[in-house]
């Protein structure tokens, strides 16, 4: 090892470590089932919505743009604010924050489940989303807590994204079995009784823990964060609709460049940073969250084309369209295994950038779908996105949680959480527009005629698909690491 950098990187278990202070197995354990439970049902949130649409309009009777937030506003929330909520858990406690989220998650949902109005259900979906900002980032840094052991650490991480994704494919499926029965406010009780068995497993199995030295909270870069996050999801999500050289669409994306730039100003002049902007300056990082955002900028914008087509094509019930989607979880966990043992045979590059690959070629199978195609076409893009998504999201988000400091390990998390959700809206916005440019020329009551429009944008959406995996493609295999998977930085050494 070079003399310039210190023996005690960022991730690794210092060998001097005593052994009362090693987590117990069990313990450490259980506290990841319990924090991958809270990511579980997080994903389910996410997308649950989806198939609830039609029946929510039928009772409540909310405008297209009020629909739009009602599904959004969850996103815009938790988007928005999870960076704060990473350093907030860093700096009070990991599990104080999970604690807090979870309840403000909880008792968000039960409001949004007694909604009289499409004005109360999207406070509702926004204060889901403010609890998910706090307890999301809080699941994977105390997992990098709670295992030091790079071995067992990168296990729970390959698990930790695998429930990610199957959380959120989960959601169409959940939702039409909810609505069909019970109809759409029981996808927001079913989170109240989930909530709290999460919790009390939480104050059982979960450890608390927070940076090793009380540093003080960067409040003004935790505002112009959260603002520049907001605005930026914000424009992302009216664009669709108000078109995207709009001039409130445009004024959205000039403020929040403008906030965003002044927050990465103030992270490198501030002694105390909320985020060690530097990270994003070495090695693979950078790459690595690039590629983790392209990914979800591509997979949830398949996942909301696919939903559109399996019902407003296909003609197929909410539980239906959500049976459909059980493939693509599968495929999923199944490259969320092989990845780390690619990853570690082969470095990072061969399972980011194949991945990514298979995800290209999933998109242009996609692209020529034929009128009248079954299920085959659909299961087949499920079978190869899936596997290429799995592959590659342990293995990005082992090399951005390597290179964190355990002390900032939840702004570490936010960082690749808040690219994946940044990424997964831009995504749906923008393959979703697409396929609406193309939906405006057929006239919905002419049913040949929409479906052959609809397919049509589903081809030029799944081009822009292919587009953004592939571009990511080089990127991993020319920025990624070949040989190792441990990212390597010039860090000083941080108390463990």
């Amino acid at each position: 090892m070079p003399k310039d950098l210190p023996r005690d990187l960022p991730g690794d278990l210092p060998k001097d470590l005593p052994r009362d202070h090693q987590a117990d197995d069990r313990r450490a354990w259980a506290a990841v089932a319990v924090v991958c439970a809270a990511l579980f049902l997080l994903g389910l949130d996410f997308t649950v919505l989806n198939v609830a649409v039609p029946g929510l309009r039928a009772d409540l009777g909310p405008t297209l743009a009020e629909t739009q937030w009602i599904v959004d506003g969850y996103a815009l929330a938790l988007g928005g604010c999870v960076l704060a909520g990473g350093a907030l858990g860093d700096r009070y406690g990991r599990r104080r924050a999970f604690l807090a989220g979870l309840a403000l998650c909880g008792a968000a949902s039960a409001a949004g489940a007694l909604a009289a109005g499409a004005g109360a259900l999207v406070a509702a979906r926004c204060g889901m989303g403010l609890g998910a900002a706090l307890f999301m980032p809080a699941t994977l840094s105390t997992i990098v807590h709670v295992l030091r052991e790079p071995a067992a650490r990168r296990r729970a991480i390959g698990l930790w994204a695998a429930v990610a994704g199957v959380g959120a494919v989960f959601g169409p499926v959940a939702g039409g079995l909810l609505v069909d029965r019970y109809g759409w406010r029981s996808a927001f009780w079913l989170n109240v009784p989930v909530i709290a068995v999460i919790a009390l497993a939480a104050l059982l199995a979960v450890p608390e823990s927070r940076a090793p030295e009380a540093r003080p909270l960067d409040g003004p870069g935790a505002l112009l964060s959260c603002a520049g996050l907001l605005a930026l999801v914000w424009g992302v999500i009216e664009a669709p609709g108000r078109g995207w050289a709009s001039p409130p669409v445009l004024a959205a994306f000039a403020l929040a460049a403008a906030l965003l730039t002044g927050f990465v100003r103030r992270q490198l002049r501030c002694a105390a940073p909320m985020v060690p902007v530097r990270l994003l300056r070495s090695g693979p990082v950078w790459p690595a969250v690039t590629v983790l955002a392209l990914m979800s900028f591509a997979m949830f914008g398949a996942m909301f084309l696919l939903t559109l087509y399996l019902q407003q094509v296909r003609g197929l019930s909410a539980w239906q369209a959500g049976q459909r989607m059980v493939p693509l979880s599968l495929s999923l966990a199944l490259g969320a295994v092989l990845g780390p043992v690619l990853a570690r045979r082969f470095g990072a590059r061969t399972p980011c950038a194949g991945g990514l690959v298979l995800i290209a070629a999933g998109f242009l199978q996609l692209a020529g779908l034929p009128t009248g195609s079954g299920d085959g076409a659909v299961l087949f893009f499920e079978a190869l996105a899936g596997l290429g998504a799995g592959l590659l999201a342990p293995v990005a988000t082992e090399v951005v949680m390597s290179a964190v400091p355990i002390g900032v390990a939840g702004v570490g998390s936010a960082l690749n959480d808040a690219t994946r959700q940044v990424g997964s809206t831009i995504g749906v916005a923008v393959l979703g527009s697409v396929l609406a440019t193309s939906l405006d020329r057929a006239a919905p009551a002419d049913r040949a005629a929409f479906a052959d429009a609809f397919l049509d944008g589903l081809a030029d959406a799944s081009a822009v698909g292919a587009t953004a995996a592939s571009l990511a493609a080089v990127l991993a295999w020319l920025a990624l690491p070949g040989r190792v998977l441990a990212v390597v930085l010039h860090l000083p050494n941080q108390p463990r």
